[in-house]
């Protein structure tokens, strides 16, 4: 059964927060942060805020969680969705405890528009 990181924070307070530092082990002895089973094997990971005044004031909400379901595409992502009448960031990810970091598509199309750029740079 795959697990995912159950926890949330806001602004700057609590462990929950990007980046996203804890391992398993520091987790579990970490007040508000758990590794709990995940029946659909579907972790997220949403950030909320960070764009009005109120928002500024009181900082991002990231939290992480199990899903009952993945999205409808079964596609690993991150988007704007609407999430309990709000729009927030969310990440969709299938795997153990992979709920802790950036999208690996992400992180491997900024490598990729990295290296093409400085590819032209150099040899351009």
């Amino acid at each position: 059964l795959r697990r995912c990181y159950s926890c949330r924070s806001r602004g700057d307070l609590g462990t929950c927060k990007d980046p996203f530092t804890l391992n398993l082990t520091l987790a579990e002895q970490e007040r508000g942060v758990e590794a709990v089973p995940c029946a659909s094997g579907w972790c997220g990971k949403f950030l909320e805020g960070g764009n009005s005044f109120k928002d500024d004031e009181y900082g991002i909400a990231t939290q992480r969680m199990c899903l009952q379901r993945g999205p409808s595409d079964n596609e690993e992502r991150c988007d704007y969705i609407t999430w309990n009448h709000k729009k927030v960031y969310m990440c969709f990810c299938q795997g153990d405890l992979c709920n802790t970091a950036p999208s690996v598509n992400k992180v491997a199309v900024m490598l990729l528009v990295t290296f093409t750029v400085l590819q032209h740079t150099v040899i351009g």
